[in-house]
């Protein structure tokens, strides 16, 4: 009978093909195997098909084929470069330094005038608000060195009773206050690095990347439909301000779920 390094030795065994070969050597089956690494039976044999679309984004491929590799006792490295799956590389960073003097220039420019236009918004509506209350005041207020007893008479018709002055009282109650801005929908805070897949609700892609430990993302309402991380536990996510339990959509440290329009989570359906 052949052993899994037999299997694994020759070069025409495709990945999925040395994974079943080891499997059946070992003489477990494919719900054994999903058992002892808390996956499904579909991702099983998806891996010992090849079938790499039905797993996810390269990052999950990858990290799946080293779980069953370690569990059959296969050296990792030549399964998944037997599968063709290349490893993700971060986004390479452009050092600020790099960026011509010109440009920068102009995006300070461009950032202190946007600050001027946002403040002058502001501050004009309530200038003008304020002078508009002054000026009506002023009109029709009486001046305020004026006796009382020449008010009133001033204030009478020909020919009737003075009439007596009344008291003005002053409303102390406050303005109504603004209220806050509004919360972000969904947020999520990096611990440690791991991979995201975050489709919009009309199944568009909004972003797919590697993100690193001290990251955050935020998105307002509307704007997430679908979310995979990888390395989950090292994700907090917050919806509506509230940190949200991953658990129940977890397997194999990732997690899927949905987000609905008022935020919360839903697990999404094999």
């Amino acid at each position: 009978m052949m052993s899994p390094n037999d299997n694994l030795a020759d070069s025409e065994r495709g990945c999925g093909q040395r994974l079943r070969a080891a499997r059946e050597a070992a003489g477990l089956s494919v719900a054994e195997v999903g058992s002892k690494l808390k996956m499904t039976s579909r991702i099983i044999e998806a891996l010992e098909a090849d079938d790499w679309a039905r797993i996810g984004a390269p990052v999950f491929v990858r990290g799946q084929l080293r779980s069953y590799s370690r569990l059959l006792g296969l050296p990792v490295q030549p399964v998944q470069m037997a599968s063709g799956v290349a490893p993700i590389e971060p986004t390479r960073l452009v050092p600020r330094t790099q960026t011509p003097r010109m440009q920068r220039i102009t995006d300070q420019v461009g950032g202190r005038l946007v600050y001027i236009v946002i403040t002058a918004l502001i501050i004009l509506p309530v200038w003008v608000a304020t002078q508009s209350h002054v000026a009506g005041v002023q009109d029709t207020g009486a001046p305020l060195d004026l006796p009382t007893d020449k008010l009133a008479a001033n204030a009478a018709p020909s020919g009737s009773a003075p009439v007596e002055p009344s008291t003005v009282v002053a409303s102390m109650a406050s303005l109504p206050q603004r209220h806050a801005a509004a919360v972000p929908t969904l947020s999520l805070r990096f611990t440690g690095d791991s991979w995201v897949q975050i489709i919009g609700p009309d199944g568009h892609s909004v972003e797919e990347a590697l993100l690193k430990a001290g990251d955050t993302r935020s998105y307002p309402a509307g704007e997430v439909g679908r979310l995979v991380l990888g390395n989950a536990s090292a994700v907090e996510v917050r919806s509506n301000g509230q940190v949200r339990d991953l658990a129940p959509y977890m397997r194999a440290n990732v997690a899927r779920f949905t987000v609905s329009s008022d935020g919360s989570l839903a697990p999404v359906s094999d």
